[in-house]
């Protein structure tokens, strides 16, 4: 006989909590950083990560120029209504992986934002699938375009998606310190 939960045990509401840094601070300590300086900054704990990363449990776990891995747990948080990690989630995780291997190769002053993106889904993802692993590889640099492309890997190292992406490259606008406002002045 297989025993099945109680529906007062299905009933209970699960809990998520985060907290994360104030990402105007994080955005400002960026812009004066080469991209793969910045990264690894991320990854040594020098500098707190965006509020995504935080909020979908994203590792940022290697950070070479061109090339990128994050990993993320499979939890059932993340799933949609039939019982899988929404396909928003991964394409999440994969834009910022895609993004970060451009980022990397960025000298400090240049900025990049995502134009396209692609993703083909292969395989469901679920909490089974275990912490799961996208890799970001840069295809090619130009002055104002760039291209990656990402894979992502379930903890037995099948591949569950791949995806591409285009992304603007520009100059950052000048660093400007915040204003202080009037309540603020001593």
């Amino acid at each position: 006989m297989v025993a099945t939960p109680s529906r007062d045990a299905e009933a209970r509401p699960r809990e998520r909590r985060v907290a994360w840094a104030d990402p105007r601070a994080l955005a400002q300590a960026g812009q004066g950083m080469a991209g793969l300086d910045f990264l690894r900054a991320l990854i040594a704990g020098e500098v707190p990560p965006p509020p995504i990363v935080t909020l979908m449990g994203i590792a940022l776990a290697e950070a070479e120029p061109g090339r990128v891995t994050m990993r993320m747990p499979a939890g059932e948080y993340l799933y949609n209504p039939i019982g899988s990690v929404h396909g928003g989630a991964l394409a999440t995780l994969l834009d910022s992986v895609m993004g970060c291997a451009v980022h990397s190769t960025l000298p400090a002053g240049r900025g990049y934002t995502t134009l396209e993106i692609k993703v083909n889904y292969l395989r469901a993802v679920t909490a089974g699938s275990g912490q799961v692993t996208a890799v970001g590889r840069m295809i090619h640099a130009g002055r104002r375009q760039a291209v990656a492309e990402g894979s992502l890997t379930d903890e037995a190292g099948r591949l569950c998606a791949t995806a591409s992406t285009t992304c603007l490259v520009f100059d950052l606008p000048a660093r400007q310190e915040r204003p202080i406002h009037p309540e603020e002045r001593p």
